[in-house]
């Protein structure tokens, strides 16, 4: 079956942040110049229709007009363990390594709950997800920050000189490793993660491993779960999972870790009943186990091919346009980092005078200094190409052409 990633969906009015930014006060956005629509290229969601089995897997349950406590389903365990081992090749996963978390972030605090105390350091690597950020201060740990380096191939790359000088310093225990990375696009290579697991092995530092973009990684790249490559990352690593960047399905709320230490996973699985509110949705069940359907493999295989032509046409458009802007090519996510020091410093702009003069012609993108990033912007691509165009024409025309 063919899958439909042209149309543009009228999101307008129905509880999508994407398009009606004002619904929160997490940003704030430049009020758009009459005669431009809004293209949503910030927050990380998609803006492409998710694959109808989910829809008809959340319908036909609600038809039964009980709604009561419940316990997760065999299917749900099944859809998971058949998911990770034909996408990410994982052997051995059972029922009992998987736990339900409310989100991503919920499993991260969690985890540290149980692997830190309020004060410590906490190693994350730079650009940071500004959500990593947020539950680790708001939750009172301290973030030492491991800067990403470009390197003459313009490829993101961990310096592990860098993390183990402050991993020593800092009397670091815990950390938070985003694979793929997000926001720069990164698939970390095999000998990177076996690397960086020998440090942290090293110094014993536990491992909080976010993997929710493993399922879109573009051409030529390979996901390594963060588990797989050696026994003590088996047992040194907490790993998060979740259907929601895949298919669209954040706002349904439901992620899943897995562990394998029984110690870790007793302890984590404790501290995370303790708000007696981590409980898992109905209906979020049946998304997932809706999502992970054979026709959600090929509706993935299907998007892989639209976000590949995306974001090429993106990088080769900022790459021939926009003097001054540097990026790197993603290997994997759907969002695009532009560097855009050098531009500013050459017009004399500030990167407020160039979030602003994009957000009033429509194109929606965001901050990139919520990710520890002073001069960037982090751009969405997960639309229709057509909007995709529509939106680097406009910045053509209209934000970094100079007369």
């Amino acid at each position: 079956m063919q899958y439909d990633f042209t149309s543009i969906i009228d999101r307008h009015g129905k509880d999508s942040i994407a398009v009606d930014p004002e619904m929160t006060n997490f940003v704030s956005f430049a009020a758009t110049k009459p005669g431009f629509s809004r293209i949503p290229m910030w927050v990380a969601d998609m803006n492409f229709a998710t694959v109808p089995t989910v829809q008809k897997a959340i319908i036909d349950r609600a038809e039964h007009p009980a709604f009561g406590y419940f316990a997760p389903r065999e299917e749900y365990y099944r859809a998971i363990i058949e998911w990770q081992e034909r996408h990410n090749g994982v052997k051995g996963l059972t029922k009992e390594h998987i736990g339900y978390e409310n989100g991503v972030l919920g499993g991260v605090v969690s985890a540290l709950n149980v692997l830190c105390s309020k004060g410590d350091h906490v190693l994350l690597h730079s650009p940071t997800y500004v959500g990593f950020t947020g539950c680790i201060t708001n939750n009172g740990w301290e973030i030492v920050h491991s800067p990403l380096k470009l390197d003459d191939q313009g490829i993101w790359r961990m310096d592990f000189e860098d993390m183990e000088k402050k991993i020593v310093e800092y009397k670091i225990h815990a950390t938070v490793f985003c694979s793929p990375h997000n926001p720069c696009g990164r698939v970390w290579e095999r000998w990177e993660i076996e690397r960086a697991m020998e440090l942290f092995q090293k110094y014993d530092v536990y491992v909080v491993d976010d993997e929710i973009w493993s399922d879109l990684i573009l051409n030529g790249h390979r996901h390594i779960p963060t588990q797989s490559v050696s026994e003590d990352a088996r047992n040194r690593t907490v790993s998060l999972y979740a259907p929601s960047k895949t298919f669209n399905l954040a706002g349904l709320v439901g992620s899943y870790h897995i562990i394998y230490n029984q110690y870790l996973r007793d302890r984590i699985d404790k501290e995370s009943s303790l708000s007696h509110y981590n409980e898992m949705n109905l209906l979020s069940m049946y998304a997932l186990i809706g999502a992970y359907q054979p026709e959600g493999y090929e509706w993935l295989k299907q998007l892989m091919c639209v976000l590949n032509e995306n974001v090429e046409y993106a990088y080769q458009f900022v790459k021939t346009h926009f003097q001054g802007v540097e990026l790197a090519r993603p290997q994997g996510t759907y969002m695009l980092f532009l560097d855009c020091t050098e531009w500013c410093r050459k017009q004399g702009k500030t990167i407020d005078d160039l979030l602003r003069a994009g957000q009033e012609v429509g194109v929606l993108w965001q901050d990139g200094r919520m990710f520890q990033a002073p001069c960037a912007i982090r751009m969405n691509l997960a639309l229709p190409k057509s909007l995709v165009v529509e939106a680097f024409d406009r910045l053509e025309q209209y934000v970094f052409h100079i007369s």
